[in-house]
């Protein structure tokens, strides 16, 4: 029997480890019922304590990969994550240039669980500036979207990643100290919301990725943006609450807990 699988895109990073990054993104793209295309953005070395060293890969080997997929499949969703270089941004700016009828999922992968930087001052700019402008939803923790906003007051935060060009914004609050989990969607005209979840007890590797590979794949289905950002943390927190310790550092989100429950 055929199945017609929407296809997502993901511009993502390899994490040997199988946490975080393309693995991540895979996972939870079949979990929605939709097909993972994907351009390697960066090798990495770590583990699941950190990341200890950043390999990008060739802009011009990012474009031709992208290309190549994108005159073959008819691409319903595209998801970005680790970038990990400026000029790694400038190519996929062009790609998103080139297709500007796909909505865009950005999550603003700027460090690494454990702490290790993966943005220099140029490639902040080169999302900000290139890719910002292109983004139908960016997902950043609250410690990106301040670095990005360069403000402190996360309303703030919101209102001005939207005013740089993305259409919706969630900062998602686990990195902040409130007994529940906020996480602050801002959307057009003004409207905002805020999901309120239980706070998990550990610490996780790829939630964030979870995340906006969930909401990519809920928008290749069909889903309006607000119905698809809702059902993604619904997803990402059940994955958190499952989650399983593979090495001696954090968790991972179980993104198949439900073929497993």
């Amino acid at each position: 029997m055929s199945r017609d699988r929407p296809v997502v895109l993901c511009f993502s990073g390899h994490d040997p480890s199988g946490g975080a990054g393309i693995q991540a993104d895979i996972e939870t793209i079949i979990s929605h019922q939709c097909h993972a295309a994907s351009v390697i953005t960066a090798l990495t070395e770590q583990d699941s304590h950190n990341v200890k060293k950043l390999i990008p890969q060739r802009p011009g080997d990012i474009i031709s990969q992208a290309e190549t997929l994108l005159a073959d499949f008819s691409v319903a969703a595209i998801k970005i994550g680790l970038i990990g270089h400026h000029e790694t941004a400038k190519a996929i700016q062009q790609i998103l240039r080139d297709h500007p009828a796909i909505p865009v999922v950005l999550d603003p992968v700027l460090a690494a669980g454990g702490g290790t930087a993966l943005a220099d001052r140029q490639l902040l700019d080169a999302i900000i500036e290139g890719l910002l402008p292109l983004t139908t939803v960016l997902t950043p923790n609250s410690q990106e979207a301040r670095q990005l906003a360069n403000q402190d007051d996360l309303a703030d935060c919101g209102r001005s990643l939207q005013a740089k060009g993305a259409e919706f914004v969630l900062i998602t609050g686990t990195h902040e100290t409130s007994d529940l989990v906020h996480n602050r969607l801002f959307m057009p005209e003004g409207k905002t919301e805020t999901f309120n979840w239980e706070r998990l007890p550990h610490s996780y590797h790829g939630s964030g990725c979870t995340l906006a590979s969930a909401i990519a794949a809920l928008l290749a289905q069909g889903l309006d943006a607000f119905t698809a950002i809702t059902e993604a943390q619904e997803f990402t927190w059940q994955s958190l609450a499952a989650a399983y310790k593979p090495g001696q550092g954090q968790y991972n989100p179980d993104r198949l807990f439900w073929v497993e429950s």
